[in-house]
């Protein structure tokens, strides 16, 4: 390898990069020599060619072999897909419309103007940042626009879904900001309104935060703005994972309800490009919005991913709520179906959900990430994520579940109970090799034979997915668009 290893990386993690680099580039000199005794570098053209197949064996994964039921990740319609990839996105586009400082801009800036538009039409706002590379740096520009290096905020913690953007790690924290974790109501799924007032009126923050990864019941977002108010505060609403619920018209816009600022990635549930959106009725915010936009952070963007985006939220204003709507029921009834089959989601007060994703309790299959991973063998995609439930010794405890592309590509509520039926199977097949292994080696070996336990849980897990790869055949359209 080239680069110097990243001793800060986790050994596992590092093995796999030198891995990829050596498969894919070579040890050699990368002016092509041979000499010494590491092996050469792979000739260029044959890296590019090796990028293009893990890429196309990447789209076959998932348009072909699995089902996504990861909520943060989602299906371009694709009249957006071939915006991405047009010549527009190098172009540079810095300055307001009319004004740009380069020249050639007059077909790209209208394609800014037009989508900023749709985007305040959708959301009901008075201002709508397009040009904003990620959800990521939306929240950014929130912070940066709300708050100064050393003030206090309060955002929603981990146990229920809080972003890292909103905290110490992520770009909160690299602004300066100190960050205290709101308190939980477990029944609602969301902060805990009194001991949230208690909280603020003692932190004084200049800002609070709402939303975050998952989101199973609709946040108290008008009783939040009081408390904000009364402390001097303003309110973000992370919509990242929920802005399908709130464009589709299934959950109430966090804008109407009193959200100073509204902050979003627009690849998840709204299926966009990789993208970010931030939106607000607030006068004074939007100026400061637009000026740490241009000239500040963003400048020059990708026109590209703007135009996709544009063709996105037309999708959303034609037929937004049909869509909202089947991934609503969808991830109910699914929930639904897997309890009634003894894999548990997490449970609220009112349900399972009332969004287009949910919790499953993975502490019975070896933990999120371990329940994940044997899913993925079976042909379906999900992900890992913590819950305010017990905790799971050394992982996470918790394994998030999502509608927004299995019913895009066409599935309906019926189609959940054979969704439920195969996902039960696998996670039954991997909770019985998790248990052979607590058993400890000797044990196992003697009472199952590692081996053979080892096999048998994979050939039911490639049965599994041989069925699957079979079934996902019959959802190759994408729907609800323009």
């Amino acid at each position: 390898m080239f680069q110097t290893p990243q001793t800060w990386v986790p050994a596992g993690s590092r093995e796999r990069i030198e891995t990829i680099s050596r498969t894919h580039l070579g040890e050699g000199d990368p002016s092509g020599s041979r000499s010494g005794t590491t092996a050469p570098t792979v000739p260029m053209g044959e890296v590019v060619a090796g990028i293009e197949d893990l890429i196309a064996a990447s789209d076959r994964l998932h348009d072909e072999e699995a089902f996504n039921l990861n909520p943060a990740s989602n299906v371009l319609n694709p009249r957006a897909a071939a915006l991405l990839s047009s010549g527009s996105g190098p172009r540079t586009s810095l300055g307001y419309a009319g004004e740009k400082y380069e020249m050639g801009l007059k077909h790209i800036e209208q394609v800014e103007v037009v989508t900023a538009e749709l985007a305040a039409r959708l959301f009901n706002a008075s201002f709508a940042e397009v040009r904003v590379p990620s959800g990521a740096m939306a929240n950014l520009y929130a912070f940066m626009a709300t708050c100064s290096p050393g003030d206090d905020i309060i955002a929603s913690p981990t146990t229920i879904g809080g972003h890292v953007t909103h905290h110490a790690e992520g770009a909160a924290g690299l602004y300066g900001l100190h960050t205290t974790g709101s308190p939980v109501s477990i029944d609602a799924y969301s902060c805990d309104l009194d001991a949230l007032a208690n909280m603020a009126r003692e932190v004084k923050p200049r800002l609070i935060t709402m939303g975050g990864s998952l989101n199973l019941f609709e946040h108290p977002v008008a009783k939040v703005r009081e408390i904000a108010d009364e402390v001097g505060a303003h309110l973000l609403f992370d919509a990242a994972h929920v802005c399908g619920m709130i464009a589709g018209r299934q959950w109430a816009n966090p804008l109407d309800e009193g959200a100073h600022l509204m902050s979003m990635s627009t690849y998840k549930s709204l299926g966009g490009p990789s993208h970010g959106l931030l939106l607000s009725n607030d006068a004074e915010l939007s100026q400061r919005i637009d000026a740490i936009a241009f000239p500040g952070l963003t400048a020059n963007f990708d026109a590209g991913a703007v135009a996709a985006l544009g063709v996105t939220l037309a999708d959303w204003i034609e037929c937004g709520e049909d869509y909202a709507s089947e991934m609503r029921a969808s991830a109910s009834t699914l929930a639904d179906e897997l309890s009634a089959r003894g894999v548990e989601p997490f449970r609220c007060a009112e349900g399972f959900t009332d969004s287009h994703q949910f919790g499953l309790l993975a502490a019975p299959f070896g933990g999120g990430m371990t329940a994940a991973r044997t899913l993925e063998r079976a042909g379906f995609l999900t992900s890992g994520i913590g819950l305010p439930a017990p905790e799971f010794p050394g992982g996470q405890n918790g394994l998030r579940v999502g509608t927004p592309e299995i019913v895009r590509r066409g599935m309906t509520t019926a189609d959940m109970p054979r969704m439920a039926e195969l996902m039960t199977r696998a996670l039954e097949a991997g909770q019985a090799l998790c248990a052979a292994d607590q058993e400890g080696p000797s044990t196992a070996r003697v009472r199952h034979g590692s081996t053979r336990h080892g096999s048998a849980t994979e050939a039911i897990l490639s049965d599994i997915a041989a069925e699957v790869s079979t079934w996902r055949k019959d959802f190759t359209e994408v729907r609800h668009t323009a």
